[in-house]
């Protein structure tokens, strides 16, 4: 069995909805699940979306019939999503301090 592909879909209108866009990509690619990004407070579209598909046929099938077209005045943006791999974490900087060297205070926050 194959895996999903994940796509990256931006530039649509935002007053579109999750099935207005399945029914776009559809066309060309069976989509499993999407997922439009929305502010967490005003839940206003934020203007992209993941659309997670079937197969990597029907992915490039949707990026090749619909990346770079407009949309309501919107240039659409369709790529593939490259999964970061499981367990590896980005590297987290720290400053060290040395054993002689003093602890300083923190300033107070501004408010």
């Amino acid at each position: 069995m194959e895996k999903m592909v994940k796509l990256f879909v931006g530039g649509f209108p935002l007053e579109m909805t999750e099935l207005e866009l399945v029914q776009m990509v559809a066309l060309y690619g069976e989509v499993s699940t999407i997922k439009i990004v929305r502010d967490k407070k005003t839940k206003i579209c934020k203007g992209y979306a993941f659309i997670e598909v079937t197969d990597y046929q029907g992915a490039k099938q949707i990026i090749e019939a619909l990346n770079g077209t407009t949309l309501a005045g919107r240039q659409l943006t369709i790529s593939i999503k490259e999964d970061e791999p499981e367990g590896v974490k980005p590297p987290v900087y720290m400053k060290i301090r040395r054993p002689d060297e003093p602890v300083r205070a923190k300033r107070p926050r501004r408010v």
